[in-house]
């Protein structure tokens, strides 16, 4: 499964540069934490009701995907920065 681009915002205005849900300062590593300490989807959607499932998974996906290759955060920076010209 490949990471849904559209979802993860990589900018070094917003959260010092850490991966973000876009459109939110909702970093991906808060994300991570609170499912590694046991909160569920559903809670996590109740406690930021401006994510959505997808936004989770993105996510995780995106969090697989760094382990997976370490190309993938520059080249994420890189479409950003792109699109913000």
């Amino acid at each position: 499964m490949t990471i849904p681009m559209d979802r993860i915002e990589l900018d070094p205005k917003v959260c010092n540069g850490k991966p973000v849900i876009k459109g939110t300062r909702i970093p991906v590593s808060v994300i991570l934490e609170q499912i590694a300490d046991g909160e569920t989807w559903d809670a996590l959607l109740t406690n930021y009701p401006e994510l959505e499932k997808k936004d989770v998974q993105a996510a995780l996906l995106y969090a697989r995907a760094s382990l997976d290759h370490t190309e993938v955060r520059s080249r994420l920076y890189k479409d950003n920065r792109n699109a913000n010209i």
